[in-house]
This record gives structure tokens, sequence and C-alpha cells, in this order.
């Protein structure tokens, strides 16, 4: 492509001021069939689209980006060939591909298991010594391992009980019901013991939630309730200690582990004080209470509330849909829809209208990214076509398809989305300033360890866009295309 003076840099050589070009790197996911293809030439008409960089202005620190590890997709690995297992991993976690640096993993089973288990078997065994972790052996202590293997530098692992042992609660069963408040210290125990566990079996647990979803998912699957209150309580008093007296204070505590919209009043008992916040090291959050909204006050409030505390979305994925084997056009199409289309009161319902899959993501991210979330896992990182398996037949779908029978795989648009920030925004980057004078187009920017400076643009329109970006005295006009998500990565 020919260089072009435009009037605007005219005016500056004019004025003896040289605005340089800056050197970029653009990779596109989008609706035409572009799938983190790198970008060599762009349509450039005009630049009514700005964006304006500013690396002295910084924010939080990037945690990472990534997936889960569950049981129902590594017993689905398990099915694959050696080739194509390999093929999925190496997509997940190789510097080539989308090189995830923060995951999740349940702590006994959850509703992607293949059925209920806890590792205390033995009822009333209040000094665990019957503790086991003999049923994550055969599939999901294995996956783990090979994504140990293949990841250069490594990644974060923050794993989450879905319910305690069901003899510690008041109803006997794995899903509902409380803990019992004679079974504090033994809960805090079984939380020590999966530690040492998993150490035993090469695997390091960097942080832990208290429970997954403490509201208690609609008593659907594995769920423990705890307020607010009891959840702070539990921590003071008898996780955090443990913890700290076994020798486990370096892995991160993190609370609450449910939607946005209930942040403040978990928040406010959390940090309370310094008494109540000691043992906290952040908070976890969910993305299920709307397809579209990703609640910027309730983000904004939480980190205000606790400023040097993580903010880590732990779950998201497009839930209640059977994937659609092949058809890349759903994906970027509003023909999905969530729990809440069908069982949302009435006054939420709005919040659940239907939504095209990668618009979620791209929109929900890079909304994170702009009110202080420093981390971003998605659930499951393999399903079936069926969007499962799991013991609940809780459909879902997963970045990546597998059909077991044919050794096939599918990498949906969602994929390539993900990678678009696990790619190019790695672990102690900086979110830095990103301004843009369009409300239909989306962006965010961080700064890398490097020096490099990635930014996430996404245009959700029917049509192309011509982007300028400016840092300092650099500029340089970009094409986005329609429906399409974009990294375009500044070089140092």
């Amino acid at each position: 492509m020919k260089n072009i003076i435009y009037p605007i840099l005219a005016m500056s050589i004019m004025s003896c001021s040289v605005t340089k070009q800056m050197e970029v790197e653009v990779f596109e996911t989008s609706a035409n069939g572009n799938s983190l293809k790198k970008m060599e030439t762009f349509s450039v008409k005009g630049s009514n689209i700005v964006i304006s960089l500013n690396p002295n202005e910084e924010f939080q620190k990037i945690t990472g980006f990534g997936g889960s590890f569950t049981e129902s997709s590594a017993s689905l690995l398990n099915r694959l060939s050696e080739k194509k297992r390999k093929k999925i991993l190496d997509a997940y976690f190789s510097e080539e591909g989308a090189n995830y640096s923060l995951t999740r993993t349940h702590i006994a089973s959850c509703d992607f298991s293949l059925s209920n288990y806890t590792y205390a078997k033995v009822e009333n065994d209040l000094a665990m010594e019957h503790f086991t972790i003999e049923d994550d052996k055969e599939d999901l202590i294995p996956m783990i391992l090979e994504a140990h293997s293949i990841s250069k530098e490594g990644f974060k692992i923050i794993s989450s009980p879905w319910s305690c042992p069901p003899w510690m609660k008041d109803n006997k069963k794995y899903v509902g019901g409380k803990l019992l408040p004679e079974y504090n210290d033994a809960f805090a125990l079984y939380f020590s013991k999966y530690l040492n566990a998993y150490k035993k079996e090469g695997i390091d647990i960097w942080g832990v939630t208290v429970i997954n979803e403490p509201h208690g998912n609609g008593n659907n699957w594995e769920s423990t309730h705890f307020s607010p209150e009891e959840m702070t309580l539990f921590v003071q008093n008898h996780l955090g200690p443990k913890l700290e007296k076994d020798g486990w204070s370096n892995v991160k505590i993190f609370g609450y582990d449910q939607n946005r919209a209930g942040l403040p009043e978990w928040v406010d008992a959390m940090y309370k004080d310094e008494k109540t916040s000691k043992y906290f090291a952040g908070t976890a959050i969910h993305w299920y209470e709307s397809t579209y909204e990703f609640f910027p006050k309730e983000l904004q409030y939480a980190h205000k509330k606790a400023p040097n505390k993580y903010l880590i979305e732990t779950e998201g994925c497009i839930d209640s849909e059977i994937p659609h084997w092949n058809d890349d056009a759903w994906y970027w199409s509003k023909e999905a829809t969530d729990w809440g289309w069908d069982w949302a009161s009435e006054k939420d319902k709005y919040l659940h209208p239907k939504y095209a899959p990668v618009n979620r993501y791209a929109n929900d991210i890079i909304g994170c990214l702009n009110n202080w979330v420093d981390g971003w896992v998605d659930w499951n990182m393999v399903l079936d076509k069926q969007g499962g398996p799991n013991w609940f037949k809780n459909w879902c779908i997963a970045p990546i398809i597998v059909d077991t029978e044919k050794d096939e795989v599918y990498f949906t648009p969602l994929y390539y989305t993900m990678a678009h920030f696990s790619k190019f925004m790695r672990p102690g980057a900086v979110k830095i300033g990103c301004e843009i004078n369009d409300k239909e187009i989306m962006s965010t920017a961080v700064k890398n360890p490097d020096g490099s400076i990635a930014v996430a643009i996404f245009n959700p329109t029917d049509k192309n866009q011509t982007i300028q970006l400016i840092l300092n005295n650099n500029k340089k006009n970009i094409s986005i295309s329609a429906k399409a998500l974009q990294t375009v990565v500044i070089k140092p």
C-alpha cells in the first residue's frame, strides 16, 4: 500500500512537527470468515472513529485470561485420538495458540461432572482421614498435567467447590442446603487436604473460591448456600486461619463467585473492616445476570470498596443452548437464548433478549477490562455436540466442540474471540487509558510487560469501519470489517 499524506499530516509537517506512522500488527476475527487472521491491507476511507491511547494513565494489572478444566471436558479429551487431543490442548496452551494464563477447576463434582462425588466420602470424618481425590485421577488431573507440559509460561488455577460434603449440610444433599456451624473447621480442613493432594500430583493451586454460586443456582445442581456475612465469617474465623496454619498462606482466597448485580452487598460484608478483609485476596464474579449488561456501576463499586484486591470473572458461557455444529454464522447472529429467556422474573426479562454469542463475549470482556476487572475465565474448554456431557443435562456451549464418535473437532468463533485477549494481553500487563469517540464501537487497551500495547476493538455493526489510532505523536489508520473483533499490537 502506498504511503498517503493526509491533510492532518500535512499540517503537522508545515508546523515542523513530524507525525510518525506507528508500527502495528492487526489480527481479526469476523463474520465474513476471518479467524484471528493477520491483516496486511486496509480499506481506509476517512477516519471518523478515533481511538486515543494514553500509556501514562494506568488502571489495573492484568492477572490473565483462560478457561476451565472440568470433568466433562477432560472425559471428552480421553475419548479422542491422541492427535486430536493434543491439537486442542496446544490450541489452548501453546504460544502459537491462545496461550491461556488463568484457569479454573472444580473441587469435587459440579454440574459439568459425570456424576455427584465428594472427596470426603466417610460421614463425620472430621479429621479427613479418608480424604481422597481418586475421582479426579482418570480424567481431570491428566488434562491439567498435559496442559502444564504444553504451556511455556505456565498458568494460574482457581479452584472452586460447588458443594461441601453433603454430610456437612443441613439437608445432607449435594444440591442446596447450608453448611452446619459444627462443620466449619472440617470444611476448612477439606480445602487444605485438597491443596496438599493436588500438590502431590504436581499441580499447584493459585487460588480458591469459598463456594460456587452461594445464592444456590435455584437448587438445580451442586450448591451450598451462604449469605455475605456467613461467608465472611467462615473465611475470617476458619478457612483463612486454617490455610495460614497449614502453610497455604500463598493461596488466594476469593469471595462471592456469582453474578455481578449482587456485588455491593457482598463486598460491603467482605471488606467491612480490616478483620473481615484480612484473608480475602479478591472477589470472583459471573456474568449470568444478563446477556448484554456488564454492570459497570457494580464493578466500579467493588473496586472502590477494595482497590487493592483482585476482581476476577471466574465463569461465563453460552448457556441453555445446544451447540450448532460447524455453523460459524450462528455465533454472529442474534439467535441465542439463555436461562433468563425462559425463567427470569418479568421485571428482569429485559436483561435476557436474544443475542449473538460473539457479541456477548466481546462486549463483556471489553466492558470488564474498562471497569477494573483484572482476569476473565471462560467455563468448559471442550463440550460435545449435545452441549455436555454432564449429570444434570445442563447443556451449554464451549469454544471447542467435539464429535468423539467421528474424532472431529470444531473451533467455534468463541475460541478465536477468547484468543484475542489471552494471546495478546499477558499477565502483568497494565490497563491503560483508551478513549473512543463512537458509541457503537468498543475498545480497550493494555501495555504488556514487554512494552507492546494491545488494543482490542469490537465492531458489532453491519458495515466496515475506519479507525484512526493515536498514541502520543504517532497515528495509524486501519479498517475493521463489519461484525468483527480485532486486536492491534503496537510494537514498543
